[in-house]
């Protein structure tokens, strides 16, 4: 097998590692949130929600700075996400033919060193990064409206005040998606940026990464039960 036949064999297969994780995600946090810490604070940020506009008068700042935050992390990742962008777009347009040269000159870089292939890689991470700056713009959107109207009580609202912390906590939930989305997005941009010095960093990287994301998305003891957990502790005394 030639070395530039591993980009064939190893890239796809990081990436359906990654694709076939985060379908995994997805598919838990619909059908068992308890079990992710993303469906965790979905759910208790509704309760958050419900509290603040029951006492906007004590609770207003309190849910206003923490929603300041919360716009401020988000722009943050948006900015580095565009400045990224721009750095990557004139790497692209100014030294193809530089970097091309350099890793044909290096024995330790695998796989395809044509300046196609450079100009696929780099345009893959271009994409991460405009994606991660998109998803992290609407988060900072629905954070915005979410700051808004959760300063409204629930018992000035004249039409249907019964779903009114309902409506402001799926917009607080959709920021906070977008932002989990827009932060796996610099996730998957480091396997990425890998792939330039050769598939095999690129698909060490994507197995480390889906072990690393399992640990910081999967949470298993929230809806066990007391009982269950000190059974596991070898606490558990039967009534």
């Amino acid at each position: 097998m030639k070395k530039e036949d591993l980009d064939f064999i190893l890239v796809p297969s990081g990436l359906l590692i990654m694709v076939f994780y985060h379908v995994w995600l997805v598919y838990r946090i619909l059908r068992h949130p308890a079990k992710t810490v993303i469906g965790i604070n979905a759910m208790n940020r509704r309760i958050w929600v419900q509290t603040i506009m029951e006492d906007t008068a004590k609770n207003g700042i309190l849910a206003v700075q923490t929603l300041r935050n919360n716009i401020m992390a988000s722009t943050l990742l948006a900015s580095t996400a565009i400045m990224l962008t721009s750095l990557i777009a004139a790497l692209m347009t100014a030294s193809i033919t530089g970097s091309s040269q350099v890793l044909r000159g290096s024995s330790i870089v695998f796989g395809d060193r044509s300046d196609l292939g450079l100009s696929i890689k780099f345009f893959a991470i271009l994409v991460c990064f405009i994606l991660a700056f998109l998803l992290n713009v609407q988060s900072v959107r629905y954070y915005s409206h979410a700051s808004i109207l959760i300063t409204v009580p629930i018992k000035r609202q004249r039409i249907a005040p019964e779903f009114a912390a309902e409506y402001v906590s799926r917009a607080l939930n959709k920021g906070s998606y977008f932002w989990s989305l827009g932060l796996h997005a610099f996730y998957i941009s480091l396997p990425l940026f890998l792939w330039v010095f050769g598939p095999i960093p690129m698909i060490l990287c994507s197995l480390i990464l889906v072990c690393l994301l399992y640990f910081l998305d999967v949470y298993s003891d929230y809806d066990m039960k007391d009982e269950d957990k000190k059974e596991e502790n070898g606490s558990f005394v039967g009534v």
